[in-house]
């Protein structure tokens, strides 16, 4: 992975931080350049899995730079072919359903857009209690759409969330080397 550029972009699925976090010191550890991005959730809310600033710092450390948080800021990912690949891990129901009606209100999705204005992967590592529910038809039409590619998933609670689904983040670097030549790891549901 020495040279390969990656933009990591993290929304707020605040319970899967604790399995993010390993995910870019493991892609650091290999030799990846990598551009942070938060969304603005992200960037800026406490929560009970922790404070929005103790995340940031984490983040800068790991990566070695600022992490892009504003529309602004993603917008120039494109014009600038910034990324060979855009990982979104974890990514919302929210940015799932933007990103499959095609709405760039964030900095996440202004950097999925750039990125597939791009031709180039975007990766996606989905974290929401409405996966088999209302999110399902936008993870249909995203899995249709050319350069998206998804990180395995599986529901994390069927008894008490029968609709939740988190990706399996063990499986995220080897889903990323599957996209990058252009293919989806299988299987995506397990």
């Amino acid at each position: 992975m020495n040279g390969l550029t990656v933009g990591f972009a993290i929304c707020g699925s605040f319970c899967t931080f604790s399995k993010v976090f390993p995910c870019l010191e493991a892609l650091k550890e290999k030799g990846a350049d990598i551009y942070p991005i938060m969304s603005e959730i992200a960037y800026s809310t406490d929560t009970r899995f922790g404070k929005a600033e103790e995340h940031r710092e984490k983040i800068t450390a790991i990566c070695g730079r600022g992490i892009i948080h504003t529309i602004v800021d993603a917008e120039p990912i494109g014009p600038k072919n910034l990324l060979d690949i855009l990982i979104i891990a974890p990514c919302t129901g929210n940015t799932l359903g933007k990103m499959a009606s095609g709405i760039t209100d964030s900095s996440v999705t202004m950097a999925a857009k750039a990125q597939l204005r791009n031709g180039l992967p975007v990766l996606i590592a989905v974290s929401t209690n409405d996966a088999l529910g209302t999110s399902a038809k936008n993870i249909a039409i995203l899995m249709n759409k050319k350069n998206v590619f998804f990180v395995p998933m599986k529901q994390d609670d069927p008894v008490k969330k029968q609709n939740s689904m988190v990706a399996d983040f063990n499986l995220l670097i080897p889903a990323m080397e599957q996209a990058l030549i252009g293919k989806q790891i299988q299987p995506v549901m397990q």
